[in-house]
């Protein structure tokens, strides 16, 4: 089963469940949602409220694969004490929840994860995004800007498993022609 939303050349939102054939149409985009929803039988949460001007929603993960979880030993300081703005949330390893200030999105997960890494002496591995598909969203701080610093923080952790440095990673984005 899957359940499709799409945007109408007339300005209309459809929903389909595929499994159902149940289809709907409106201008009201969170109503199809949630009526394919029901069709589907699925609980259905509406989007968080927009976030203030300068601010960034995101989640940052520590996942070890494998190797602890929310309640390991590691992550007492900073559950008790994280970032401003941050809360912190179990997703089968340890997770922040967050809404930063910055003036992009990438700024505001680089400054969190800077801060926890100097506060609290752990590297964030990732921003918990299963299967990113890279075309997806092509907000500068949207969904698309999520998936860049998924990939590179994710990147960036399996580098060092593998003993590459900074300067590996450096190398090869200076190879990319990346400006």
């Amino acid at each position: 089963m899957s359940l499709h939303i799409r945007r109408n050349a007339d300005g209309t939102i459809t929903g389909h469940n595929t499994a159902t054939g149940f289809s709907v149409t409106s201008t009201d985009e969170e109503e199809v949602r949630r009526l394919v929803h029901e069709d589907a039988g699925w609980e259905y949460t509406p989007p968080p409220s927009p976030t203030p001007p300068g601010f960034h929603r995101f989640v940052l993960v520590h996942d070890a694969f494998g190797d602890g979880g929310f309640d390991d030993e590691r992550y007492e300081r900073l559950r008790t004490h994280p970032p401003s703005g941050c809360e912190p949330a179990d997703r089968g390893c340890f997770a922040l929840t967050c809404e930063r200030p910055g003036a992009t999105l990438l700024g505001a997960v680089s400054d969190t994860v800077a801060e926890i890494r100097r506060e609290h002496g752990l590297v964030m591995s990732g921003l918990g995004i299963e299967k990113p598909d890279e075309w997806l969203g092509d907000d500068r701080d949207g969904y698309g800007a999520q998936i860049v610093a998924h990939l590179i923080l994710t990147a960036a952790h399996r580098a060092s498993l593998l003993g590459h440095g900074r300067k590996d990673l450096v190398r090869l984005l200076d190879a990319s022609g990346l400006r």
